[in-house]
């Protein structure tokens, strides 16, 4: 049960993703409604077997404050930046890197935060990509909010590109 399912507002808008269990209990609850199933799976129970939800979707809308995108979080640039190196394309020994090196007034934002081996880390050191003849793989970039639930938590379901949108990376 280790599946995620898609939470859906009550607009159809994807709100989030949670686990099974939770999904389950909030569709028990009446607090959902089950979208779409996972075929030729179900919760099984002592005394009855139940739909494994895939997509949920609730009976209330939720209002959610401005939602500025996804947070800055170490593992979220790792997962935008595939778990690879933005120099050389290595998956060991991954790091946080400034295109624009702090101690020249870089910030620690989206745009200009990207993953890097240890190597390439320490061979940029305090210059620019350019001046370090080290082009990036790709420029980094801010994701919106339904591009990280589509195309940087892992495996999704095919169902849930109607609501995320038709770019899925698998």
């Amino acid at each position: 049960m280790n599946r995620k399912v898609l939470v859906l507002n009550q607009d159809f808008s994807a709100l989030s993703v949670c686990s099974v269990p939770k999904a389950f209990l909030l569709v028990y609850l009446n607090k959902a409604e089950m979208i779409t199933e996972v075929n030729a799976e179900a919760i099984r129970t002592v005394s009855r077997n139940y739909q494994m939800p895939s997509i949920i979707r609730l009976f209330h809308y939720v209002q959610m404050p401005y939602r500025g995108g996804v947070t800055l979080t170490r593992q979220n640039i790792f997962r935008r930046d595939g778990l690879q190196c933005q120099y050389c394309g290595s998956g060991k020994d991954l790091t946080i890197d400034h295109v624009l090196p702090r101690s020249r007034g870089g910030k620690s934002t989206w745009d200009n935060l990207i993953t890097a081996c240890k190597s390439c880390n320490s061979r940029k050191g305090d210059l620019t990509p350019d001046e370090a003849r080290m082009p990036l793989r790709q420029e980094p970039f801010k994701p919106s909010f339904i591009m990280f639930l589509r195309d940087f938590s892992g495996k999704i379901s095919d169902d849930w590109q109607l609501y995320l949108g038709k770019k899925a990376r698998r």
